[in-house]
């Protein structure tokens, strides 16, 4: 469950970097929802410090009790090698795609039907917020799961099944692994006040499959 690990929490890295067979190295969590590159790619990445080279691709990241926490993907560097910013698909979505590819289907994520922008300094001022921290809600869609469940303009999203979200990356990160038909748990902030909500999980309209496919 990648949602169970925390950034700071132990992780080793498993593959055959260089040709020279299987490697093992060690690191922590760094960061999580982390979208490299030019952040136009809808997937969103766990990010380690253990060393990833090129032939880790494919490879797994697992915690130290060996249960699987994604599979190594890229890397950012400017040699070549590892420079301790390696980026791994997490293991729920590794289900969601390896379950669908089982059913003969195509991998798709819940469509929310809303907008959300990140939390400025400026706006977490506004919000009598400590810090920038949060989705908030920039546009919902009519007729839209996030409509149907009472999600309002300017309403800030702080949770979804009881994770903190820090930015819209990170809702997006815990939102798209969430199994079709069923419902996710999100809060909140409505005026100062927490409110829990129910969004029913369902694909996208045809017209708007296009955004929600993971790719």
């Amino acid at each position: 469950d990648s949602d169970a690990v925390q950034v700071g929490d132990l992780a080793l890295a498993i593959g055959d970097p260089f040709g020279v067979g299987q490697t093992v190295t060690s690191g922590i969590i760094s960061a999580f929802a982390r979208v490299p590159g030019n952040g136009n790619e809808d997937q969103y990445f766990i990010q380690t410090d253990a060393a990833i080279n090129p032939g880790n691709s494919g490879g797994a990241l697992v915690d130290i009790n060996g249960r699987l926490i994604g599979i190594n993907r890229m890397i950012v560097s400017s040699g070549g090698g590892s420079n301790g910013i390696g980026f791994a698909i997490p293991s729920n979505l590794v289900k969601v795609v390896a379950s669908a590819a089982q059913s003969g289907g195509a991998p798709k994520r819940p469509w929310l039907g809303a907008r959300l922008q990140a939390v400025t300094p400026e706006i977490a001022e506004t919000l009598g917020l400590p810090r920038p921290t949060g989705a908030l809600v920039a546009n919902v869609t009519p007729a839209s799961p996030a409509a149907r469940a009472g999600l309002k303009l300017g309403d800030l999203i702080v949770k979804v099944e009881n994770q903190e979200i820090d930015d819209p990356n990170a809702f997006d990160y815990r939102f798209a692994t969430k199994p079709i038909g069923g419902t996710a748990q999100i809060e909140v902030l409505r005026n100062g006040k927490p409110v829990k909500l129910s969004i029913a999980l369902e694909v996208a309209p045809d017209n708007d499959r296009d955004e929600i496919v993971i790719k």
